[in-house]
């Protein structure tokens, strides 16, 4: 099992936003080339979304069914990848101050990755989480302004400029 976390300078609105949009799906997942609703009102429980993965010159389709929706904290997913078999996508979405602390957990499920799970997976999926949960913060980051009163809008003002940490922060 992979579990990994993110920071992200927004409240959980933001990311939720961002999460309920189909069309934005292959923004932030790695891999995916594009989205589109498939059945049902996204995110609702048994909606579900086409996405396209491009290897070279092919381009392979898979689809992912929604299994959880409680609104802003929990989502979680089932990913078809044909073949492979799916995997179990959980995203738990935490109020941390005037941030959001993301964690995602992933498994494989059924089908051969669920036969085949094993440690050199969990590691990709690791390397894998850690560029998607980077590319939901930059979607969710540039799609909402930091609040005036947030931690981000104070530790980023402009040089010289005082700030609440007393010295700017690099993220």
């Amino acid at each position: 099992m992979a579990v990994r976390h993110q920071l992200i300078a927004r409240e959980p609105a933001a990311v939720w936003r961002v999460l309920s949009d189909p069309a934005r799906y292959a923004v932030w997942v790695v891999g995916t080339a594009r989205s589109f609703p498939e059945a049902g009102r996204w995110p609702e429980v048994g909606s579900s979304l086409t996405y396209t993965v491009r290897l070279g010159s092919k381009e392979l389709r898979g689809h992912t069914v929604v299994r959880r929706h409680e609104p802003p904290q929990w989502l979680e997913l089932e990913a078809h990848s044909g073949p492979l078999g799916t995997a179990r996508i959980a995203f738990d979405i935490r109020s941390w101050g005037d941030e959001t602390l993301v964690i995602v957990d992933e498994h494989p499920l059924r089908g051969f990755a669920g036969a085949a799970h094993n440690l050199v997976l969990d590691a990709f999926l690791q390397i894998r989480h850690r560029g998607m949960l980077g590319r939901l913060a930059k979607a969710v980051e540039h799609d909402s302004p930091a609040s005036p009163g947030s931690s981000e809008a104070a530790t980023s003002a402009p040089h010289g400029g005082s700030t609440a940490a007393g010295g700017g922060t690099e993220r």
